[in-house]
């Protein structure tokens, strides 16, 4: 008893490491995204409700509900660059302590034994190497929180009802996470139930029917409330992200392939063989997981980099490969095992560095345009993250990620059909464009109108230098003679 205590705190210790290591490593990533969501949540702590902009109209711009709401204590103050250092540690906690939980569930799964103890170290130090996990934990998203919620709901499988409500909170965060979070809750109430045979098949009785039925309704109950709220305030069910953010299927099976294989713990239970005749969590969980991409496939993917619709439920396939260890033959483990880690080298090593510096770039970036912008009243603008940041001024988002009429209109969100006509209707006096443009700013620039009415009267360059260059927004404001 003794020896299988240190084991398991041992092993608790080791999943906690394994969080919080990569977590800091990539503690300079983050996203644009992220300060969106500051700024509704700030507007919330002041009592200006739930809008980006001041005065502007409420809008269903931050795709987790309840995210803006939770980190709005985080907000207070206005600061909102010091906000997401904020909620950066509260993701890095977060996601800690679900490593923590996974490394004792782990232990749990080994129950002592030596090999299956190996294969759970071994898995702890693939999701330690799987760097995008620590890089969202660090982003200042939901993406930290969601990751570990879901984490410990597969590692109460032997709970159903628990991991019913953990996964639907999970799902709550990130909403493409409950078609996941039923096949769990589903699974763990199957397991947990007794069955009898009937001819050759096993049958569920009637209670355990209700069972399996309760714990689904737990899992889909916290976002069905979303979907409820978001119909009643704004009157559509999906987020307005959906709209924003258009995409197709063949971009979703490039992501879902890429994604699968950068987070590493799904090469680790490619082993179908192995899973049949594995325990029931395993079953489960890589049932889960295949919904789930073919979910990541069915909603095109995303936009984001380091494969952010997969993380969440990465760290719980390490389980699985706990137990499919097991029943499977050492040189398919083995296999399984130098693929995963030859993968996450490679990985590491070519595209760690480059996340790992945007922080501080955002930080010189809004603090150089603060004055740049003070004068700005009306302000367009695609990345609306930084300039929120910077200023206090009315934002026109170029994207439609806040503005349910520009969410609308045909294109993705970096090629919304938005024309100056539709930016002098709404008094812009600045407009803030990348120094690479996207579509929609091309559009913006190759237009006559443009050049008469706006003139160049800034430029800010930040970031890292990359072949002797560095990123730039260019800003534009109205010419005095334009009307």
């Amino acid at each position: 008893m003794a020896h299988g205590a240190w084991y398991r705190r041992a092993l608790a210790v080791a999943g906690g490491a394994s969080a919080l290591l990569p977590a800091l490593a990539m503690w300079g990533f983050t996203v644009d995204d992220a300060l969106i969501s500051l700024r509704y949540a700030r507007n919330l702590v002041t009592g200006a409700g739930y809008r980006f902009d001041l005065l502007g109209p409420s809008t269903d711009g931050v795709t987790p509900l309840p995210w803006a709401p939770l980190v709005a204590p985080l907000a207070a103050g206005g600061d909102l660059v010091a906000a997401l250092e904020r909620v950066k540690v509260l993701g890095v906690a977060a996601w800690t302590v679900g490593g923590a939980v996974l490394g004792f569930a782990l232990a749990k799964r080994a129950g002592g034994e030596r090999r299956a103890t190996l294969h759970a170290a071994f898995a702890l130090a693939i999701v330690a190497l799987a760097f995008p996990i620590g890089a969202w934990a660090a982003s200042g998203m939901e993406t930290g929180l969601a990751t570990a919620l879901a984490t410990c709901a597969a590692a109460s499988f032997e709970r159903p009802r628990r991991a019913a409500v953990l996964a639907g909170l999970a799902a709550t965060l990130r909403p493409e996470l409950v078609v996941w979070a039923v096949v769990l809750a589903g699974g763990a109430a199957v397991a947990r139930r007794p069955t009898r045979e009937a001819g050759s098949a096993l049958a569920l009785d009637l209670g355990a029917a209700r069972a399996v039925g309760g714990a689904i309704a737990l899992a889909v109950g916290p976002f069905a409330a979303c979907a409820l709220v978001r119909l009643a305030v704004w009157g559509r069910a999906a987020p307005l992200a959906l709209l924003a953010k258009p995409s197709d299927a063949a971009h979703g099976i490039t992501y879902a392939v890429a994604a699968t294989l950068v987070v590493l713990t799904p090469v680790l239970v490619l082993a179908p063989l192995a899973l049949a005749r594995a325990s029931a969590l395993a079953k489960t969980l890589a049932i889960a997981a295949a919904v789930h991409v073919v979910v990541v496939i069915a909603v095109g993917g995303d936009w984001m980099p380091y494969a952010r619709l997969m993380i969440p439920i990465a760290p719980s396939l390490a389980l699985v490969f706990v137990d499919v260890g097991r029943v499977a033959r050492t040189w398919s483990t083995a296999t399984r095992g130098i693929l995963a880690l030859a993968i996450g080298l490679v990985v590491g090593v070519r595209a760690a560095p480059a996340g790992r510096h945007v922080h501080e770039a955002r930080k010189d970036l809004v603090a150089r345009a603060v004055p740049a912008l003070a004068g700005a009243k009306v302000v367009a603008a695609l990345d609306i993250g930084w300039v929120g940041a910077s200023t206090g001024a009315r934002i026109v988002d170029l994207a439609g990620l806040t503005d349910a009429t520009i969410a609308v209109l045909p294109g993705g969100h970096t090629s919304k059909t938005v024309d100056l006509g539709m930016l002098l209707d709404r008094d812009v006096d600045t407009v803030v464009l990348y120094g690479e443009p996207r579509i929609v700013e091309q559009r913006l620039l190759r237009s006559a109108l443009f050049a008469e009415k706006f003139e160049r009267y800034e430029t800010i360059a930040f970031g890292p230098e990359t072949n002797g260059r560095r990123q730039r927004y260019d800003l534009y404001r109205r010419r005095a003679s334009a009307p």
